[in-house]
């Protein structure tokens, strides 16, 4: 799929300028300011055969039910995928080496490495590969509806598998590259306690609540690692996961508010790299209940809020400009250029929500994650809702935590959503009716229909169309606000090279870092 992103500057001015305004805003969102920590300490720095990564707290490891990108790191460090995206989100061919499609559209069958091998000394056969898929199909949840299609999944001898499914899908492939589809050995037993895994790095020690240690697997099928020892450490708060990059204890982090990012760029000791996701921050309500089930009161928050003022405030210029959908301006063939949110009015917001009931306004807990620019960004969007008489209070959550259950259940939440390659993992994964991850609990059956449509079609300007009426649909009526579409961050040490971010973040490969 062609991807564009808005065109930036890197240049140092622009970074200079950048810090400056940081500098001015970072009090008003009450993030760490632009002074430089202590020092760093060359003896606490790696030795050449071990990278230490910052990240939160893992809640959970079983791969049926990760959701926070410390969770799923873990995961991509320890197993692989049939197929994997690059930072550009084209398709890399992983367990599964190459692969036909049916003239009808309907079976893809794949043709997997003869190499690869599980950490326990077995090979990793079409039998492994059948049975995980069954596995993640017979749990339900989210994969079951990335999957919905999938008639069957068989093996032909030891190295192929034969998906059919039940109509064309021109996304499918890419479905495979979905985070919790880590291929396991068949009959794998204590998911989420016992790694065996046929990734880069083998589990050697998982001290809950403290660190994940991993040992380079000198057998991995594309080749050893380059480094001997992968440790995540983990934090419960992301200011002391960032000072401990900054104090030399941690040799990166990946997950980072932006004034934090900006607080790295032109120091020597580190360096910063930023790319385009289609990964967004979002404010939701729900629409099954009061107050949100009002549409008036959804077009007030919509009304109440200026996005551009948010993006800039919060992004720094870095990332693109949202409309109120995941479709953002990355999936360029299907963003909707021709349409804009109303003007921010706060005094027709107040009005609207005075029809629905509510002259005095409204009062609310926004549930928000306490991670990257999360928090800045619902200290901005409250500040703005304020002036309609929307008074929430902001009350932060650990954030792998709230990914267990919580976060679908609150009546107002901000969510971060990772990075998908292809709109229709987003739409079937949170927002048709049914959608297991439809956090708003918003139900359209105009919507429905439209998901239904653009997951089959096989014509590139229906399909188009069609994704351009699901976006007018979300901004008229949707209970969600998307400000932005954020860049993905990640600081390593200077003496770290060799990793290659990817835009969603806990999705990065480490076995090619090289430590001097």
């Amino acid at each position: 799929m062609q991807r564009h992103s808005q065109d930036k500057s890197t240049s140092l001015s622009r970074r200079q300028v950048l810090q400056i305004f940081a500098a001015g805003v970072a009090g008003a969102v009450g993030t760490i300011t632009l002074d430089r920590a202590p020092s760093w300490n060359p003896a606490s720095a790696s030795d050449g055969g071990r990278l230490r990564i910052a990240w939160l707290t893992p809640a959970q490891l079983d791969p049926r039910s990760v959701s926070g990108m410390s969770e799923i790191a873990v995961l991509n460090a320890l197993y692989d995928y049939l197929f994997e995206t690059d930072a550009s989100s084209n398709l890399v061919p992983c367990l599964a080496s190459s692969w036909e499609r049916s003239e009808d559209g309907r079976q893809y069958t794949l043709q997997l490495v003869e190499e690869a091998v599980f950490h326990d000394g077995s090979p990793m056969t079409a039998s492994d590969v059948v049975w995980t898929i069954q596995w993640q199909l017979d749990a339900g949840g989210t994969i079951a509806d990335v999957l919905a299609a999938v008639e069957s999944v068989e093996a032909l001898g030891d190295h192929t598998v034969i998906f059919t499914i039940e109509a064309p899908d021109p996304d499918f492939l890419y479905r495979l590259t979905e985070y919790k589809i880590v291929i396991l050995k068949a009959g794998a037993q204590n998911t989420g306690e016992v790694f065996n895994g046929t990734g880069p790095f083998i589990m050697e020690e998982l001290i809950a609540g403290d660190r994940a240690v991993m040992r380079a697997n000198e057998h991995y099928w594309r080749g050893a690692p380059a480094i001997d020892w992968l440790e995540f450490i983990f934090f419960d708060d992301q200011q002391a996961a960032i000072a401990a990059v900054q104090g030399g204890t941690a040799d990166g982090i990946l997950r980072l508010d932006n004034f934090s990012f900006l607080n790295f760029m032109g120091d020597f000791r580190f360096n910063t790299v930023d790319i385009p996701t289609n990964a967004h921050h979002m404010t939701r309500i729900r629409a099954d209940r009061p107050p949100g089930d009002d549409i008036r009161v959804r077009k007030a928050f919509k009304l109440a809020t200026d996005r551009r003022a948010v993006w800039e405030r919060v992004q720094l210029g870095f990332g693109a400009l949202g409309k109120d959908s995941p479709i953002g301006p990355s999936f360029a063939q299907y963003f909707l250029e021709d349409a804009q949110p109303a003007p921010r009015d706060p005094a027709a917001a107040a009005a609207l929500l005075a029809e629905a009931g509510y002259p005095d306004g409204l009062d609310m807990i926004l549930h928000v994650p306490n991670s990257g620019g999360m928090p800045d960004f619902a200290q901005a969007m409250a500040a703005q809702w304020e002036e309609a008489g929307i008074r929430v209070e902001i009350q932060l959550e650990e954030e792998n935590a709230y990914w267990v259950q919580k976060w679908l259940d609150v009546d107002l939440g901000v969510t971060w959503w990772g990075d998908r390659v292809v709109p229709q993992i987003y739409l079937d994964l949170a927002y048709r009716s049914d959608a297991t991850w439809n956090e708003s609990h918003w139900q359209d059956e105009r919507l429905d229909q439209l998901i239904d449509f653009t997951r089959s079609a096989l014509d590139e300007e229906a399909r188009a169309a069609a994704y351009k009426e699901i976006q007018r649909l979300f901004l008229d009526e949707g209970p969600i606000i998307v400000p932005y579409f954020y860049a993905s961050f990640m600081v390593m040490a200077s003496h770290v090279s060799g990793v290659e971010l990817h835009p969603f973040s806990g999705r990065t490969n480490f076995h090619k870092a090289v430590v001097n």
